[in-house]
């Protein structure tokens, strides 16, 4: 894994090119790559493209390389999504109550929203049993959780990283 505490500033001067986008393009669809195939689908020569690749390393764009493994045909599991919405807005409540859900592993993802809820994260848990243990133990540290509402899983229609080459406005999809 590469470390992810680089500061967004750092990351916003190094300036990417076509050619930046279309190595975290490669990475993104295929994964890590070696040196020669990576060159190879990105139309450049292996020591430059090795550079460049280290330069996005070091700058914060990769954030590491993993497997996307079908849980589903591993084990049985439950994922839910669950909105919900803090009792207060002070800086102090969203600061811990992030840093507590930073730390349950069974919330693999959980984003700040706008509107009517604070946050949307997911559960992935092996039973409904085990979600509502999971449940309990928020309500019961003090994280000014106000009401939460559950959306059970029945089938995954997509999941997929957003096409970077396509959300790019200098490089072609």
């Amino acid at each position: 894994m590469f470390d992810t505490s680089i500061n967004t500033r750092r990351m916003k001067k190094t300036a990417l090119d076509a050619a930046d986008i279309r190595i975290l393009s490669a990475l993104q669809r295929h994964g890590q790559l070696s040196k020669t195939k990576l060159a190879e689908l990105v139309n450049l020569s292996p020591t430059p493209c090795w550079a460049r690749l280290d330069r996005l390393k070091s700058a914060g764009y990769i954030r590491g390389y993993h497997a996307d493994i079908a849980l589903e045909r591993v084990l049985d599991i439950t994922r839910v999504m669950v909105t919900l919405s803090l009792m207060h807005h002070r800086k102090e409540d969203f600061e811990r109550f992030e840093s507590y859900i930073r730390n349950v592993e069974e919330i693999t993802e959980c984003y700040v929203t706008g509107g009517g809820m604070d946050y949307v994260f997911q559960v992935v848990v092996p039973s409904l049993a085990a979600f509502q243990h999971l449940m309990d133990r928020l309500l019961s540290e003090d994280l000014s959780i106000d009401r939460y509402y559950t959306y059970f899983i029945t089938r995954q229609v997509k999941s997929t990283q957003p096409n970077l080459s396509a959300l790019t406005p200098h490089s072609s999809p």
